[in-house]
């Protein structure tokens, strides 16, 4: 677990330090964040970067909880920083904003994205929370409902199409998967035996859990507080839906002779073999295990450079890259070719 608590639990202290104190203690955050992760992803490059788990690690879900409960404070946290209450000048306010965000977008979505599919009821309810608490709830129900489902299709909202910018990707998959969600939910409450009451419907759930966290950011310091709150949830959202762009770009399952999709295999999405940043991001670029086996958890996710697609930089740095579209066709078109088969 070491590089799992070093990755994801450190920066826990570090923006609670950056908030109160600001100072080297903002910048000692932002380095980490950036420059330590990019550093150590090229340090342990190798065998041992590549390694599968054979065994269960039972720390895994304390760390997943302590995570969860960090980030439901870190969002209180970041609105009393982002709107100056802890002193802050405002150089240390725009570093927070980054750190706050880039934390909120790459551990917390994907911690939250771990618990969702956890089979306990309280991991998962706190998994929605989570999301819901970056205004991003629906993200529980299109992701599991959704994307598992039709991953590598034109039914996926949150797959990437060959050529498409992530500026376009972007609106279509937040908009999608929030419609494509709802309608999977709904129908599913429509086929129940024994109706549910409204107010029990997910998507009710997850609009109450954001309005929470909009009382709250109001109660803590008025209209900037709500601005503050809605300008961090949407920086890490737009760096999850980045990830689901890296990570499923191009890729696409066949349509069989019966009117289905092939089976989810490890050449439908994209992976990334650097230690770091995929322990940062609770092994989620281990991304083609996850589709295959949804149910394991993310300290056994694995990783087989000779039957599952390998992007050329970590995540983290392939999102730079994304922002640059002909730079991004550049590295990628060719390497979409040559792991489908297709030639677009």
């Amino acid at each position: 677990m070491l590089w799992f608590n070093l990755a994801t639990a450190v920066p826990v202290l570090l923006l609670f330090l950056a908030s109160f104190l600001g100072g080297v203690w903002a910048i000692g955050a932002l380095a980490y964040l950036t420059v330590f992760v990019f550093t150590l992803d090229r340090l342990i490059e190798g065998a041992a970067a590549r390694s599968n788990s054979d065994g269960e690690f039972p720390a895994g879900e304390p760390l997943s909880v302590f995570l969860g409960i960090s980030h439901l404070i870190l969002i209180v946290v970041s609105i009393l920083a982002l709107t100056g209450q802890t002193g802050l000048v405002w150089w240390e306010i725009g570093i927070c904003f980054i750190v706050f965000g880039q934390y909120f977008g790459q551990v917390s979505n994907a911690n939250a994205h771990e618990l969702i599919h956890h089979a306990n009821r309280w991991m998962n309810r706190l998994g929605v929370a989570v999301y819901s608490s970056m205004m991003f709830g629906h993200h529980a129900s299109a992701h599991t409902k959704v994307h598992h489902v039709y991953v590598g299709s034109h039914r996926d909202p949150n797959t990437a199409h060959f050529g498409e910018s992530i500026y376009r990707f972007w609106p279509r998959a937040w908009l999608g998967s929030f419609m494509r969600g709802l309608e999977a939910e709904t129908k599913l409450r429509e086929r129940a035996k024994t109706p549910k009451p409204k107010w029990t419907h997910p998507y009710v759930v997850y609009a109450a859990w954001s309005t929470v966290s909009l009382i709250v950011a109001m109660l803590i310091a008025g209209w900037l507080g709500l601005i503050a709150l809605l300008g961090v949830s949407l920086y890490a959202t737009m760096q999850h839906l980045a990830s689901d762009y890296i990570q499923h770009y191009g890729m696409r399952r066949r349509m069989l002779a019966n009117g289905k999709f092939e089976p989810v295999g490890p050449k439908h999405s994209w992976n990334s073999p650097h230690t770091f940043s995929s322990a940062m991001m609770m092994n989620v670029p281990r991304h083609s295990d996850h589709h295959m086996n949804p149910a394991r958890k993310f300290t056994e996710l694995r990783l087989d450079e000779d039957t599952m697609p390998m992007l050329p930089k970590s995540i983290p740095v392939m999102g730079i890259i994304s922002l640059v579209p002909p730079l991004w066709r550049h590295m990628m078109d060719d390497r979409v070719r040559e792991a489908t088969g297709i030639q677009y």
